[in-house]
């Protein structure tokens, strides 16, 4: 129990367990108020009923008093003024966290008669001494990665998830999933299923940093206080910046492994695709899983190949970059099944504008002496990477760095600005490939150094940029393409790290899923612990 004493005669608590209800009595309270509605945190939290005789066996009042967060009405107030006078003393009042049952107290004190709306004066939880250990921003895969490595090194760590989505997605078998190759029922899971036991879900967005006061303001309008904080609510999709896109999506032929409901109609196209014109995109950098765009054509041609249709297929890769990969040595193996696939490649083309009715793609191209053109292009199949940028609320932050991401120091991941700030994954502005591999590593580089922040130890973690893009193809092959900073290889398996794999096939679908969900969500570090010095 972390029991945090408003006055003399009147402390709060976060849930308690039978178990505690001795430890109580033994710190002397007489009485207990219940806070927190039966089965707010599902079936395993603990029931009031079983409270309630509990504190009956130690001789101590227990009153069932539930209050849900948001608007409290007057009634409850009322109610739990009038109990504030009447119980016997010392009163220890209870919920999910102890910040509802610290906003009674406040409330019914002020003596105010109106419906209140939890807000700054009432909720902030610096006001009480009842700030978070942790706050963590995202329930992601870095967001839950990490609560549950930190959770795993101390279990005590008061630390709150703030995550308005109600799923969790596995997103990198989607491109699997475009391919006939995974059932996208297994990319998806209630959020509630896999956040850490031991931690708090806040369901809403974060839309505010104030680093000075350690307060993060929600969206509903309430201010979550912290001691430390780590920043990892991913990379936001920007479909709107490509024209007309948004209207199309899901049909006239265009699609998108990037969305949990588009994935299935790529494989719906792929197989009833027979002849014609397919375009595949890749926006400019950054983008999550910079393979992907890639990854999607490779699987498409193959399985056309297999179906004896490819050479009625006109197939078009258009990349705003300049390479078609950003790490020179897994070019020539990537070449190999440019050719065999007969796909055209169109450098430093980015798509602008859509226009499905007609079937028409924009792009911008620049050519070797900069001067851009606006190409328009029929199509039958477009497979389109959406542009990619850090969310609003971070970008427009103290945080951000010029590019909108969380300013980091990318050997320690640490805010450079602010001590006690970490931040990981797609939204840390630390120079790695975006990937769910990179994020496995960085968690727990964030972990151990947070700790070591937290109880003014040295830092003995540091990443080295790792990322890994399981390069799909064909059908049954990856490359398995694992680098660090500055482009250097970091194979993790004895085998030609260039090379097309069967066996990198079997781990991109099977092995690695189940590591995600069984490993890295539950905090087992399995391979990912990084070097510990410079």
């Amino acid at each position: 129990m972390n029991i945090i004493k408003l006055d003399h005669q009147f402390s709060v608590s976060g849930q308690i367990s039978v178990d505690d209800i001795s430890a109580v009595a033994a710190a002397g309270y007489k009485s207990i108020i219940c806070n927190r509605p039966d089965y707010e945190g599902g079936e395993n939290q603990p029931h009031s009923e079983e409270l309630e005789a509990m504190a009956k066996a130690q001789g101590i009042i227990f009153i069932y008093l539930p209050v849900k967060m948001g608007a409290v009405p007057t009634e409850r107030v009322e109610a739990f003024q009038k109990l504030m006078v009447e119980l016997p003393k010392p009163i220890l009042a209870f919920c999910n966290s102890g910040r509802r049952a610290a906003a009674l107290h406040e409330m019914a004190r002020q003596s105010n008669g109106d419906k209140v709306k939890v807000q700054d004066s009432v909720i902030d939880a610096c006001n009480w001494g009842n700030a978070f250990d942790v706050v963590v921003i995202g329930g992601g895969s870095a967001g839950i990665g990490v609560t549950a490595s930190l959770l795993k090194r101390r279990p005590t760590m008061r630390i709150a998830i703030i995550e308005p989505s109600d799923r969790h997605y596995y997103q990198p078998a989607w491109t699997l999933v475009g391919a006939g190759a995974y059932d996208i029922a297994e990319t998806v899971k209630p959020m509630g299923n896999v956040i850490p036991r031991n931690a708090e879900w806040i369901q809403a967005s974060a839309t505010v940093f104030d680093p000075e006061q350690n307060k993060v303001r929600l969206d509903d309008g309430r201010v979550i206080g912290y001691r430390q904080l780590v920043v990892c609510p991913g990379i936001r999709t920007a479909w709107e910046k490509i024209e007309g896109l948004e209207e199309t999506l899901g049909k006239n032929g265009v699609t998108s492994n990037y969305r949990h409901d588009l994935a299935p109609y790529t494989w719906e196209l792929v197989q009833g695709f027979k002849s014609g014109k397919a375009i595949f995109t890749q926006p400019p950098m950054p983008i999550k899983c910079a393979g992907a765009p890639q990854k999607a054509m490779y699987l498409s041609c193959d399985h056309w190949l297999q179906a004896g249709c490819l050479e009625n297929i006109n197939v078009e890769f258009d990349t705003a970059g300049a390479v078609l990969f950003g790490v020179a040595d897994f070019v020539p193996s990537l070449m190999e099944y440019v050719r065999r696939y007969h796909a055209k490649l169109v450098f430093n083309s980015n798509l602008v504008k859509v226009d499905g009715a007609q079937k028409i793609a924009y792009f911008e191209i620049k050519d070797a002496n900069g001067t851009v053109i606006r190409e328009a292009k029929p199509f039958d199949f477009l497979h389109v990477t959406p542009p990619q940028m850090a969310p609003d609320f971070l970008r427009d932050s103290p945080l951000a760095d010029a590019g909108g991401f969380c300013k980091v120091n990318e050997k320690t991941l640490q805010h450079t600005d602010y001590a006690n700030i970490f931040s990981l994954g797609d939204a840390c502005s630390s120079p790695n490939a975006k990937t769910a591999a990179a994020a496995r590593k960085q968690i727990v580089v964030v972990a151990e150094n947070l700790l070591a922040e937290k109880e003014d130890r040295e830092f003995t973690a540091f990443y080295d940029g790792y990322g890994a893009c399981p390069l799909t193809v064909e059908n049954g092959k990856v490359v398995l393409a694992e680098f660090g900073f500055g482009g250097k290889l970091l194979p993790t398996f004895p085998l030609k790290p260039t090379g097309p794999s069967k066996l990198y096939w079997f781990l991109k679908k099977t092995v690695f899923p189940w590591i995600y969900w069984n490993g890295m969500l539950k905090g087992k570090e399995w391979l990912a612990h990084p070097r510990k010095s410079h």
